[in-house]
């Protein structure tokens, strides 16, 4: 079986963890060779680097989410260079800007509960810091993007990024924006949640990524793709919401060499190339 590979998770979260050992065993099976684990904010950086010793397959990265910009504390850059210090392999992510919190968010959606929404530019301060970061040493980075693609867009004309690129985790924007952003230095990965019908133009940005630039994740356990299509299923949250399993994976390699009309084993080739060269090289 070729080796798959996830290019943005949260293995750490609260939700996966009564489940490790048995994803574990999930991922072996479908052949997951490794897995990025992103951190969102300084109190989860610990678990994360706990998941790179305990497994193999784990690639850390560390970083403030914008949903968490808010509440970082007086000395986290420092934390944040010393997290990465301690792992010459460690990406930077996950990061970014989210209008979303904003301008869409419901005042009570539970998923904010306790955070304090920080102003967009604020959210830039501290993008930009982590991204210099990752630029400074040529650390793969994770980006998260949601209702902000032509801020985003203004940043980075104006600042350095790793030489390597820069991943555009669940790329949301418009097709037209893909030529752009691939010509900067951008990665851009595919969630199997883009499969749910409601999702075309998010289907349509990737028919036309260049194949070079595609990876492919999960973000587990997060955003699951249509329970149709789901080959693994854990129980639900609390709240009766569904909770994505890491070894959907293969269900979303095998949806996207459809959508993009190539063999499955011409697009798992290919991702594991831009795998490599991205995150390992």
């Amino acid at each position: 079986m070729p080796p798959l590979f996830d290019a943005h998770n949260h293995l750490q979260d609260d939700w996966l963890t009564p489940h490790l050992a048995s994803i574990d065993t999930d991922l072996r099976a479908c052949g997951v060779q490794r897995v990025v684990v992103n951190g969102t904010c300084e109190n989860d950086w610990s678990a994360v680097a706990a998941l790179a010793k305990r497994f193999a397959w784990v690639l850390p990265s560390y970083g403030v989410h914008p949903w968490d910009a808010g509440n970082r504390s007086a000395n986290w850059l420092t934390t944040l260079q010393a997290q990465l210090a301690a792992d010459p392999r460690a990406g930077v992510g996950e990061i970014g800007l989210d209008r979303w919190i904003l301008d869409s968010a419901k005042p009570d959606d539970p998923r904010l509960a306790g955070l304090r929404r920080a102003p967009l530019g604020e959210q830039g301060e501290v993008f930009l810091k982590q991204l210099a970061l990752a630029a400074t040493e040529n650390r793969p980075v994770s980006i998260h993007c949601l209702q902000a693609f032509g801020a985003l867009a203004g940043l980075l004309r104006h600042v350095n990024t790793p030489a390597r690129g820069f991943l555009l985790h669940a790329y949301g924007g418009p097709a037209e924006m893909v030529a752009a952003f691939a010509e900067r230095g951008a990665y851009f990965s595919f969630n199997g949640s883009f499969l749910a019908p409601r999702h075309e133009a998010r289907r349509a940005a990737f028919r036309v990524v260049p194949a070079e630039r595609l990876l492919v994740e999960t973000d587990a356990p997060a955003i699951p793709l249509p329970a149709e299509l789901a080959q693994f299923v854990l129980p639900p949250s609390s709240d009766g919401g569904a909770i994505n399993h890491p070894a959907n994976l293969r269900a979303t390699y095998a949806a996207l060499a459809e959508l993009r009309g190539v063999s499955l084993a011409q697009l798992t080739a290919q991702v594991a190339e831009n795998f490599s060269r991205y995150f390992i090289a």
